[in-house]
């Protein structure tokens, strides 16, 4: 579908059909279609400078880097520009690599950390399949998920101590003095927005510590206020080695990604330098956007206003929903992230479609999915889960708006409802 414009929480067609942006494109646009501040950033940074080699200084660059590792807790004090997610993630593990001088990594299933080979084989979602094999040393392990727990918990608290129970296992089993790093997403983006129960990044950061591994939190989707926080790590208290970011940094506007690096990682390279850099790492244009992006943030507490509509609308308006509609079987999410997890029934649970299904076996979210549109909304769907992840800068009265579209078009999901 051609894309003819966009403003805020909205974008158009070339024939003038109107959307609210449930999906923020890819989870992207925090700021919204064509905010000013970030659209003036980059004319004025194209004005001085369009681009410089990163073996250069450049003003706007340096100043991100600050307001990021100001942002980012405890002592993750320097960051490494990249120019996308995936980038930023293999660009982790090699660091992690180099810095305990091991092979393995562990990641989750139900993860996806981008589309070149090391981020794609740490996958945990049939988008790897394709490429393998992928690249040596990947290990996955069962993250927390208690709607489908693995482990027959009963409670959050239950499925918190089993998964770590379990990836302690994971650990011995493969040799803790091989396993170079646990690369996880803070909070379960694409796969079905899993929010970490209690303890669980905390336990991970114990045994992290435990046998000298290093902790990465891949952040692409969730950094920078999707959450209510500029990193979701900072409403768990947990301080991992590396965080990778990219999207929200700066909306996507000019495409940017990167990691931030712990002193202590930071140290393994004081005397031999880091083997690899990017072109474009660091591009003028896209770090003015970023630096833009921060002030925005700061300037109207954007954060606050997140965790109000997620707290005040989001989440309760789509409880009630799912109330309601017998096809939604649980509502998950925190701040502007939420997933709707359809199913055929509330007993059984039963998908509403297969996993990783297409074609006709995908039909009934295909179906959901073109009620929305032709109601002008547009979510973000994977697998059998309906994701909600509006522009941060969505007005509430558009929230509530967007959320009774959703209601409407979870009439198409319930006629498929088993008794």
């Amino acid at each position: 579908m051609p894309i003819a414009g966009g403003s805020g929480a909205w974008f158009w067609d070339t024939e003038g059909n109107r959307y609210l942006d449930f999906s923020s494109q890819l989870v992207f646009t925090n700021l919204g279609h064509q905010h000013p501040a970030l659209v003036a950033a980059i004319q004025d940074q194209a004005d001085r400078l369009c681009t410089v080699a990163p073996s250069f200084a450049n003003d706007r660059r340096g100043e991100l880097a600050r307001l990021i590792s100001e942002r980012a807790p405890g002592d993750l004090d320097y960051v490494f520009f990249t120019n996308g997610g995936t980038e930023a993630n293999e660009h982790a593990l090699r660091m992690a690599r180099l810095h305990t001088g091991r092979l393995k990594v562990l990641s989750a299933y139900r993860s996806y950390h981008g589309a070149t080979l090391a981020s794609l084989s740490a996958t945990g979602e049939p988008r790897r399949w394709g490429s393998e094999p992928g690249i040596p040393g990947v290990v996955h392990f069962i993250g927390p998920y208690l709607y489908r727990s693995a482990f027959h918990a009963a409670t959050e608290d239950e499925e918190c101590r089993s998964c770590l129970d379990h990836l302690r296992q994971v650990i011995e089993f493969e040799g803790p003095h091989t396993v170079a790093a646990v690369l996880l997403e803070s909070v379960v983006g694409t796969n079905g927005v899993l929010v970490p129960p209690d303890g669980y990044l905390a336990g991970v950061r114990q045994l992290c510590d435990e046998f000298g591994i290093t902790m990465i939190c891949d952040e692409v989707m969730v950094g920078f206020g999707r959450v209510g926080e500029w990193f979701a790590v900072n409403a768990y208290d947990v301080v991992p080695d590396l965080i990778t970011f990219a999207k929200g940094v700066n909306s996507g506007y000019v495409p940017l990604g990167g990691v931030v690096i712990s002193s202590r990682v930071r140290e393994s390279f004081l005397d031999r330098p880091y083997p690899g850099g990017l072109t474009y790492s660091g591009h003028p244009l896209a770090c003015a956007a970023g630096v833009a992006s921060i002030k925005v943030f700061e300037e109207t507490d954007l954060l606050s206003h997140v965790r109000r509509l997620g707290d005040e609308i989001a989440g309760p308006r789509l409880r009630e929903l799912a109330s309601r509609h017998p096809s939604i079987g649980e509502v998950r999410g925190r701040g502007l992230l939420w997933a709707l997890e359809l199913v055929r029934n509330h007993q059984t649970r039963e998908m509403m479609v297969p996993f990783n299904a297409s074609g006709e076996l995908n039909l009934p979210m295909t179906r959901v999915v073109d009620a929305c549109h032709e109601l002008g909304l547009w979510p973000f769907a994977h697998f059998n889960g309906l994701h909600i992840a509006p522009p941060l800068v969505i007005s509430a009265e558009d929230l509530e708006d967007g959320i009774s579209r959703l209601d409407r078009a979870m009439s198409v999901a319930d006629e498929y409802c088993r008794p």
